[in-house]
């Protein structure tokens, strides 16, 4: 296209997200206004996309960080001949795939954008999969808005970008000087942008935002761009060619008033097409990631063996069988946040070096990468400590949204992990991944469950999260034991005499155990069922032992919301008689002691666990 015609490529994306979002009744079109020549420009002479085949390996990606400009989009879309007009009049309506926010509904968009913020670490994620593992020559492009760059996220996967040399990623900034409330921090100050940036070792360039000229010219540029990512900063009007909103503030997040007069002083609609360029054929080193060769079903793992009455920590259990799922699935990556020799991550990283990824102690951009790295088909399993996710909860709400499939570890979970003290202790994670919308939650006793979890976990959907444990476990299942998803074990009962069921998982199996050997010295048979599978939760067998024992306890080295104890009292709520409960939990604020000694102090060792048995014991047995 001539330049005069990117001009007008330009005004008809304006003129349709001013449609769009008048059609609905809601939507941010002067957002959308204030980028349509950078996406006219990328649109029509950089990005190579084949729309009929979104899955081709060589089409580059384009993430819309800036999500509430999704009119924008969409109508970048409809020039592509991706969607028609009609679709576009959609656009927030029920049922219509062009939501308020995009998401991988459409099959051009490969993450859920909105929470600003994450699109820059998301591409990060994507183009270190271009760059290390797929090798194939596609870029990616990030379009973000000035507000988010307040955003700590965005300062994470800047200095992840420029330390890995992601010369395959351009960040444009659309400067636009107005956030949500009035202008932003620095307004339309692009020096200052660009002194931060180029500090962290990126390739910087200064446009305006509407000349686009000097925008293919940038674009150009950044292709052209060795050794260093480079970002467009593009100084911008909000709302720009309608004067009525024009670098105006109190008109973000609002259709036009006048959408009739604005679409006429945009010099009306127009239906310009945009043979959008087809890339190249994929050469690089594979062109798809499935399985270990690139086609057909991956091989099943020779997962490390562990002998029962050994003592082997989970999370050591966890880096084994990670290493092994490595050797049979070239599909499988592994990411840490600078704790792999204490997540045990560091086995498949001396063993698959090529396919692990360290994040540092950055969490969000830990997350992100994964999120990254599965839309080009790759099965990631990132670890931290379990408390140190919280901070990237976004996140990982998010990649529910955009419907992803990544796993996470957490682990040195719960007050077990002894002398370090609260600020390591993951209290709250059980709680904090239940609710996420289709997750998986696993939380294994011994070495063997975690080896046969691990290698079940790559072939799930959605959020999969496990639980694994600092201290030393003993073995308690065979290496040939199995552990389907939604299931549990009894590992102790005495049939029609048991007198209380004990619910428990991880750490406090083993005090379950314990306490049901007292208990015999007592008198009170008891079961104790392993809940391995936290969510979903193995609703029968706790039905079953409610009818047969009339009353459950659960212990849980968690805080009491949200964990085992409500997953077990959910598998009741849906119109199950409901037994006796009762709950232990971590309800005080822990302080450095040894493993053994936080158990007690919480209340959740043996000794508790006996004690509130013969409670629960004797109310139910009371006239």
């Amino acid at each position: 296209m001539h330049h005069e015609e990117l001009a007008t490529l330009g005004q008809q994306l304006r003129v349709d997200a001013v449609r769009a979002a008048d059609a609905a009744g809601s939507g941010h079109p002067t957002s959308s206004m204030s980028a349509a020549d950078i996406a006219a420009v990328l649109l029509a002479h950089h990005l190579r996309f084949d729309f009929d085949h979104p899955e081709h390996p060589g089409n580059d990606r384009f993430v819309l960080s800036k999500g509430h400009a999704s009119p924008l989009l969409y109508a970048m879309y409809k020039a592509a001949g991706a969607v028609g007009d009609d679709e576009l009049l959609t656009f927030r309506k029920l049922g219509s795939r062009l939501e308020g926010h995009p998401t991988p509904r459409l099959p051009w968009v490969d993450v859920a954008t909105g929470s600003l913020g994450q699109g820059l670490p998301v591409g990060v994620g994507i183009a270190l999969a271009g760059k290390r593992l797929d090798e194939i020559p596609y870029r990616v492009y990030v379009l973000s808005g000035d507000s988010e760059m307040a955003e700590g996220s965005v300062w994470e996967a800047v200095e992840h970008a420029a330390y890995n040399h992601l010369d395959n990623l351009t960040l444009i900034v659309d400067v636009n000087r107005l956030g949500q409330r009035g202008p932003t921090r620095h307004e339309h100050n692009l020096a200052a942008y660009e002194r931060r940036l180029h500090a962290f070792g990126w390739h910087t360039i200064e446009v305006d935002g509407h000349d686009v000229q000097a925008l293919d010219r940038a674009f150009a540029e950044a292709r052209s761009t060795i050794r260093q990512p480079t970002v467009i900063l593009a100084a911008t009007h909000k709302g720009r060619g309608v004067a009525a909103v024009e670098d105006l503030e109190g008109f973000h997040g609002k259709p036009l008033k006048d959408a009739e007069a604005a679409i006429a002083e945009l010099g009306g609609p127009r239906s310009v097409h945009v043979d959008v360029q087809k890339p190249p054929e994929a050469t690089g080193r594979k062109t798809l990631a499935n399985g270990a060769n690139g086609e057909g079903e991956p091989p099943e793992p020779e997962l490390p063996r562990f002998d029962v009455g050994d003592s082997v920590a989970t999370r050591t259990a966890y880096g084994h069988a990670l290493e092994a799922l490595g050797s049979a699935r070239a599909d499988v990556v592994a990411l840490d946040a600078e704790v792999s020799d204490s997540t045990r991550t560091e086995f498949f990283a001396k063993a698959h070096p090529d396919r692990y990824f360290e994040c540092y102690i950055a969490e969000q951009q830990l997350v992100a990468a994964a999120v990254g790295l599965q839309t080009r088909g790759y099965v990631p399993y990132a670890s931290t400590f379990a408390a140190f996710l919280t901070r990237a909860y976004d996140f990982v709400r998010m990649a529910s949204v955009g419907r992803a499939g990544i796993n996470l570890v957490g682990s040195h979970a719960g007050v077990a992990i002894g002398q370090d003290g609260p600020s390591q202790m993951g209290l709250e994670d059980l709680a904090m991944f239940r609710s996420v919308h289709d997750s998986t939650v696993l939380y294994p006793c011994d070495a063997n469950q975690t080896a046969r979890l691990v290698a079940t976990m790559a072939d799930l959907k959605g959020v999969r999260y496990l639980r694994t444990s600092r201290g030393d476990m003993p073995v308690l299942y065979g290496p040939d034991e199995t552990f389907p998803v939604g299931g549990s074990k009894v590992l102790r009962t005495h049939g029609d005499d048991d007198r209380a069921t004990i619910v428990a998982a991880g750490v406090t199996v083993h005090e379950a155990l314990k306490a049901a050997d007292l208990l015999d010295d007592y008198g009170i048979p008891v079961r104790v069922i392993d809940l391995y599978s936290v969510k979903p939760v193995d609703a029968d067998t706790l039905d079953e032992a409610a009818g047969a024992t009339g009353c459950i306890l659960t212990v849980e080295d968690h805080h009491p919301e949200g964990g085992i104890g409500d997953a077990v009292a959910d598998a009741f709520s849906d119109g199950r008689p409901a037994p006796r409960m009762a709950r232990l939990a971590v309800r005080n604020m822990p302080a450095s002691a040894t493993p053994d000694e936080q158990l007690h102090k919480a209340g959740i060792d043996a000794e508790a666990i006996v004690a509130a048995v013969q409670l629960l014991v004797e109310r139910v047995v009371a006239p």
